[in-house]
């Protein structure tokens, strides 16, 4: 075990993809002179920043606009907005010809590895936070940090800070009793997977899913595989589109997340029942038809390699030497049958970010509704009795109290901007002696 760090940070951040990346951003510009400067830090478990690396498809475009950035909501004049990175990339003309609001999900990854590049604060890729507790002498009176364990390249040591920021990013979702493997991926795992293999040998090849990644992963494998049938699997009748009108879009705007937070019941149950549909089980206009496009002309030429499965549900997946052996459900006829693939990829979503294991014995601080979900204050704090009086932010995990902007980019900078803000409002209190805590 390492020794302590000299003195507290203000807050540590828990992973360091592109929410705590705001966040390091939004801390950065806080800052009006040296002597207000925060201290922070963060700890990210990959060896190197990467953000869905496995679904940088060829031309996969963004589904939000280049504008809802790292920073622009929050602070248009950032040096850190995707603007300035174009400009300085020496693309900007080029991309402004473009006259496309939604940049490549690649050129957004390099202007992500930008800006990470850039960050003031320290970074430590390769380490994971493994508990987050109060130190042993707490119980002698009011605890003064909050110490963090950290498995490090170079061993386990302790942090003090006064707040975290956790963010760990999704979990991927695989269907009950299906285990991942060299033949059966989850899209989160896509692009590693496939290179891994020899083209050739995939001659037969499905994909699992009604949303977005299912129908880029369908159509990636209907190109880099000219030789092989590919088989889209999908719960649904098809793919539904998803709604991206100017009204629907509004669920998306900072001022909806106080609407969200502060509704009643029933406004937050019409905000999931009626917009889900912008972003979840889903579909881009332009990708459903390029899908529809190729099926419709393999029809005409009578040479169908592209097979769309409606209404048909995985049953049982079993290895069968270098394939697998899939049981489907036809939901059309109620008739059940056996296909043997040579990759099967679940582009079955992800389950939300939970910190409860991360937090252990900190789980005893924290408020809870009625329904046993974390109480989430608006600016993203977990609400504790006032035996705890740190900050625990989460950037993910708040569905049920900020609604659907919640794990999403499309708030992202105003999110960080508000937990930034949050931060520096509770050290002033805590050095005048005013802090409060619930």
């Amino acid at each position: 075990m390492g020794t302590h760090e000299p003195d507290p940070y203000d807050v540590v951040g828990i992973g360091f993809g592109p929410s705590n990346l705001s966040l390091a951003v939004a801390l950065e510009e806080q800052q009006a002179s040296p002597s207000s400067r925060i201290e922070a830090t963060f700890f990210e478990r990959q060896a190197e920043f990467g953000w869905h690396r496995n679904m940088l498809l060829p031309g996969a475009t963004m589904q939000i606009s280049f504008l809802k950035d790292l920073a622009t909501f929050r602070n248009p004049a950032s040096r850190f907005t995707f603007i300035t990175y174009l400009h300085e990339a020496g693309r900007l003309a080029q991309f402004v010809n473009n006259q496309d609001f939604f940049p490549t999900r690649q050129e957004f990854h390099q202007y992500l590895e930008w800006a990470a590049a850039r960050i003031d604060y320290d970074v430590s890729f390769g380490s994971e936070v493994t508990t987050v507790r109060l130190p042993e002498s707490a119980g002698s009176g009011e605890p003064e940090h909050l110490e963090i364990e950290v498995g490090t390249p170079s061993g386990r040591k302790l942090v003090r800070t006064r707040n975290v920021v956790i963010s760990t990013g999704l979990v991927p979702r695989m269907p009950e009793g299906v285990e991942r493997g060299d033949r059966v991926w989850h899209s989160s795992e896509f692009l590693t997977r496939f290179a891994a293999l020899n083209p050739a040998d995939l001659k037969n090849v499905a994909v699992v899913g009604a949303g977005q990644s299912a129908a880029e992963i369908a159509g990636f494998l209907h190109d880099a595989l000219p030789h092989a049938q590919v088989s889209a699997v999908v719960p649904s009748y098809g793919y539904s589109i998803a709604d991206d009108t100017p009204f629907a879009n509004q669920v998306f705007d900072p001022a909806a997340v106080d609407d969200y937070h502060f509704g009643t019941a029933q406004a937050k149950d019409a905000f999931w029942r009626y917009h889900k549909n912008t972003n979840y089980s889903v579909v881009d206009d332009e990708v459903i038809r390029d899908l529809f496009r190729r099926s419709y002309e393999e029809e005409v030429r009578g040479a169908k390699r592209l097979h769309l499965l409606n209404l048909t549900r995985v049953a049982s997946v079993d290895r069968a030497g270098d394939a697998v052996k899939v049981t489907l459900d036809s939901l059309l006829d109620a008739e059940r049958r056996e296909v043997t693939f040579d990759a099967l990829v679940f582009a079955t979503g992800y389950d939300t970010m939970e910190p409860t294991t991360l937090l252990g014995d900190l789980n005893r601080y924290c408020l809870r509704d009625e329904a046993g979900r974390l109480v989430v204050e608006r600016d993203y704090r977990i609400a504790t009795t006032p035996e705890l009086p740190f900050g625990i932010y989460l950037q993910g995990g708040t569905e049920h109290s900020h609604g659907l902007t919640s794990s999403l980019l499309s708030n992202l900078a105003v999110r960080s901007g508000e937990i930034a803000d949050s931060i520096v409002y509770r050290r002033s209190q805590r050095e005048l002696g005013t802090l409060t805590v619930g």
